[in-house]
């Protein structure tokens, strides 16, 4: 196949920037031609996509032409206005001005009229509220909580509560402060009974088998003795005489003992 060749200077583009086009003179596709761009660097470009890549921010080429490699202002703005005619039929949708009750098309030539009803007593629309308020959780989520500390009003971060042993956490690189915060949220975000993961596979595949509605810890019980020590310990911290607490730069905290004040079938947290 027989081509011509023709690189000239691209006005359009930054300096250092040729244009070629390659007509064809023999073949089927005699006279008709080819357009590539070269960079300073010799990169060759077949299409406008390529070009607007490479060049990025540095040159808008939304108004240029590819192939006659001229910047054409009247491109942009048909397309503007194009963009703008679309969007405005879009929003604009089809004005339905007939205010007659509908006519049921059936196979009879004759039409029948339609009875509106508005004001049936069953015309509700069944919805599922738990399917409407239930939202997706992520997985791990909890994760994100890790390295959070709190602080009284010096700044000076408070001491972390220590976890019965009975709780331990399940899922990767679980510390105890994230499990606490977790246990803290379920408490704070849901009325469901804490109960931990109580599959075993959760275990062994935590990130298949986890039940994202309780916390990473691993199921539990909580024995008469636990609740007994539990009220115990919150006797003893309430009898304590105030002369003998220590000084506290900032206000003073209150910690529940985190064991469960309940029968322990329902392993609910106080």
């Amino acid at each position: 196949m027989i081509m011509e060749r023709k690189r000239m200077d691209c006005p359009a583009l930054p300096p250092g920037w040729k244009k070629e086009e390659v007509i064809r003179k023999s073949g089927l596709s005699a006279g008709k031609s080819d357009v590539y761009y070269y960079s300073p660097t010799g990169k060759k470009f077949r299409s406008k996509p390529q070009l607007a890549r490479y060049l990025g921010n540095t040159v808008d080429l939304a108004c240029f032409d590819f192939r006659t490699g001229k910047m054409m202002p009247s491109k942009l703005q048909k397309n503007k206005q194009r963009l703008r005619n679309d969007n405005f039929s879009l929003s604009k949708g089809k004005p339905d001005l007939n205010t007659a009750l509908p006519i049921r098309q059936t196979a009879s030539i004759f039409k029948q009229p339609v009875t509106k009803v508005v004001n049936h007593p069953s015309n509700k629309v069944k919805t599922d509220p738990q399917r409407a308020t239930e939202q997706p959780r992520q997985l791990f989520w909890e994760k994100r909580l890790k390295g959070l500390r709190s602080s009284d009003v010096t700044e000076e971060v408070l001491k972390t509560m220590e976890l019965p042993k009975g709780l331990q956490s399940v899922g990767p690189d679980m510390s105890d402060e994230t499990l606490l915060s977790a246990i803290a949220s379920a408490l704070h975000m849901s009325s469901a009974p804490i109960t931990g993961q109580t599959s075993t596979a959760a275990e062994k595949n935590p990130a298949i088998w986890l039940n994202t509605s309780q916390p990473l810890c691993k199921a539990f019980i909580v024995t008469d003795e636990d609740i007994r020590d539990s009220l115990n310990a919150e006797d003893d911290t309430e009898t304590r005489s105030p002369a003998r607490l220590p000084k506290q730069k900032g206000p003073t905290h209150r910690f529940i003992p985190l064991y469960p004040i309940a029968s322990t079938k329902a392993f609910l947290f106080h």
